[in-house]
């Protein structure tokens, strides 16, 4: 299967084109928050996506709720926070949310490393993990050189052993690509990031 994968659209018009032009030739689309800005836009984001064809599946970020993404989507999109699902034999589960809880303030859509963690254990089994934040000590490190991933994200990867991790938010690990294990993990950004994926 070839998979598609970005995160942290923020309203870019451009790269939403881009990703639109290059799913023409992908199996899967996968989103990994932050589609528009500080809870505004949200409409606007979805619109600039809305020449994706192929299965597109969204996890919200910190910029959005999950409740805002869900509404906000076209028929036919699935949003995942805290749930799984089958696509053609693929196994993906999603997890938005700022993880660790941010600096941003009120508007940002954070969640403690326990309520991260009570929503992680859902998941027993994936192909690809689908998460905003990044696990601690892989993809998490900020201009100023500090890690600020998730420990109950590195946890549940540990544990879960998918073949796949997308993830976003820290915009200084954008292109980062490393691993936990057996597990690929991908600092995705807003430009088209390819992926084979068997199933």
């Amino acid at each position: 299967m070839r998979v598609l994968a970005f995160s942290d659209l923020h309203l870019a018009r451009n790269r939403a084109a881009d990703l639109v032009a290059a799913s023409a030739e992908a199996d899967l689309v996968i989103g990994a928050g932050d589609y528009c800005n500080a809870r505004s836009g949200l409409d606007e984001a979805m619109k600039m996506l809305s020449g994706i064809s192929v299965p597109l599946v969204l996890v919200p970020g910190n910029a959005e709720s999950a409740e805002e993404l869900t509404d906000a989507v076209p028929e036919g999109v699935h949003v995942l926070h805290g749930s799984g699902m089958t696509i053609d034999g693929l196994r993906v589960f999603g997890l938005g949310y700022g993880v660790p809880v941010t600096p941003f303030g009120d508007w940002s859509c954070d969640m403690t490393e326990a309520e991260a963690l009570e929503l992680l254990n859902r998941c027993e089994t994936a192909d690809v993990l689908i998460v905003h934040s990044p696990p601690k000590g892989c993809g998490d490190v900020t201009s100023q050189g500090i890690s600020v991933g998730s420990t109950a994200i590195r946890d549940a990867i540990e544990r879960v052993q998918p073949d796949f991790v997308f993830c976003g938010h820290i915009h200084d690990s954008w292109g980062f690509r490393g691993a936990i294990g057996r597990t690929q993990v991908a600092n995705l950004g807003p430009r088209p990031n390819w992926f084979e994926v068997s199933l």
